[in-house]
């Protein structure tokens, strides 16, 4: 359920319904309608509150490093998570549906979904789930990250790389961090915006940004020493 959906439900403006969400002053009536929207009661909405409260934000280590020692397994762990179905990663993976099926159920004992009746797949992880920072599954990813998702000229379709450089002081360094921050979040919400759609119409997207004070090591070689015979900082 989208705010453009929500809002045209409800007769509002876009804008009146993320003020409304936004200040958490929501009264039982407007609550009542707003579960009305998406075929919810009340109970129902409160069930599933209770719910989240018990997923997981952040994996532990034995969990992520039990992933990256299968490739199959932290495949299938990544659908799940972006709400694949069992049939959609049947037909775009040389998965036969036993193996498939022995590969949930590996990630439902440690604790990432629930396999529900007829091979239905529920995620346990919370809504701000990530993985651990520096933690095996980053590293996986970071290494073939350098390795191959940057060997691109990203002049394809949905492909963009933008690389700017300049000297930032501290603060403006912070500010751009924060809208990096902000950013990483829209991508998030749409992402779970379109998990709606029909897997087809999705592609696997992937968005890296980094900053960090850097220039190249052979920039670096050519500058002058200070007196205790430190190169001269960036």
């Amino acid at each position: 359920m989208t705010y453009a959906r929500l809002a045209k439900g409800l007769g509002l403006s876009e804008s009146s319904v993320k003020r409304t969400f936004s200040k958490g002053t929501m009264s039982l009536e407007r609550l009542e309608q707003v579960c009305a929207q998406m075929d919810l009661e009340i109970a129902d909405l409160l069930e599933r509150t209770r719910a989240a409260e018990g997923r997981a934000a952040e994996l532990t280590e034995q969990v992520e490093q039990a992933l990256v020692s299968d490739v199959k397994l932290l495949l299938v762990a990544v659908l799940a998570i972006n709400h694949w179905t069992v049939a959609a990663m049947l037909e775009t993976y040389r998965f036969s549906e036993a193996e498939l099926v022995g590969l949930l159920t590996r990630l439902d004992r440690l604790g990432i979904i629930d396999l529900l009746q007829g091979n239905r797949i529920k995620v346990r992880l919370a809504s701000n789930f990530a993985w651990r920072k520096a933690g095996p599954i980053q590293r996986f990813f970071e290494e073939r990250v350098q390795e191959q998702f940057l060997e691109s000229g990203f002049l394809g379709r949905g492909e963009l790389r933008v690389m700017v450089q300049g000297s930032l002081s501290a603060k403006s360094n912070e500010l751009l961090q924060q809208r990096m921050r902000k950013l990483a979040e829209e991508f998030d919400a749409l992402a779970d915006e379109d998990r709606s759609l029909d897997h087809s119409l999705r592609d696997g997207t992937t968005l890296v940004m980094a900053m960090r004070p850097w220039e190249l090591a052979q920039f670096t070689a050519l500058r002058r020493k200070n007196p205790d015979g430190k190169k001269e900082s960036k």
